[in-house]
């Protein structure tokens, strides 16, 4: 079931404009440079809401990216499908200095041939960093912003689709990240909004006072 959906996906409903589209989706060089440049300007000229939620987010980030899925990727070792399968599109944009302006050519499509000794890959498939790293993102931003802010899960889902299509990871890696991201974050936050209650009177006893739970509006 998981390589029938994986050729749906990558094989089947795929055309030359889905395929720039899910590259651009998956490629960080792309898009990181414009989320650094958001963040840094919320973090200057944001309210108090905004810079909590980009610093819970980055922290959450960070732990997710750094720790949880790191050390399952090696836990785990899952070969990805274009490791093990032959005829996968592995998708990506096509090469351009910034990477933004790869849009503007075809994207690069190649056809995996499969790894002779699998017993030498180095397995990185599960979980998909990305698909948790911006399934976190949208929860903590949905919690901070409420009914506007679950539109967040929009880039969030196709960032993660996109993975798929591109042929970095399984089906299942990404519905399973989806839900790990969802349980540790979760977690996480209760965490930080614990710290915040019991903790920021004694740093911040002004902005504390001012906002004595960290997700209220």
């Amino acid at each position: 079931m998981d390589q029938k959906l994986l050729f749906l996906i990558n094989r089947e409903w795929t055309n030359a404009t889905l395929d720039r589209g899910m590259a651009l989706m998956s490629s960080l060089p792309a898009w990181l440079p414009l989320l650094i440049v958001a963040g840094a300007l919320t973090l200057w000229r944001g309210g108090f809401r905004a810079r909590a939620c980009i610093v819970t987010a980055g922290l959450i980030m960070g732990l997710s990216d750094g720790v949880i899925s790191r050390n399952l990727k090696i836990a785990v070792d899952r070969p990805r499908p274009h490791q093990v399968l032959d005829g996968v599109r592995v998708v990506d944009l096509a090469k351009a200095t910034p990477r933004l302006l790869a849009l503007t050519k075809p994207a690069s499509v190649k056809m995996s041939e499969a790894a002779d000794d699998l017993e030498k890959i180095e397995g990185r498939s599960f979980p998909s960093s990305h698909t948790m790293n911006m399934t976190a993102a949208a929860l903590v931003i949905a919690c901070f912003y409420r009914r506007r802010g679950w539109l967040a899960f929009i880039p969030a889902l196709l960032v993660s689709y996109s993975r798929v299509y591109v042929g970095a990871h399984w089906p299942s890696d990404v519905i399973t990240s989806i839900a790990l991201a969802f349980g540790t974050t979760l977690l996480l936050l209760a965490v930080c909004e614990m710290v915040w209650r019991s903790q920021a009177a004694r740093f911040f006893p002004q902005l504390h006072a001012a906002h004595p739970s960290l997700f209220a509006a």
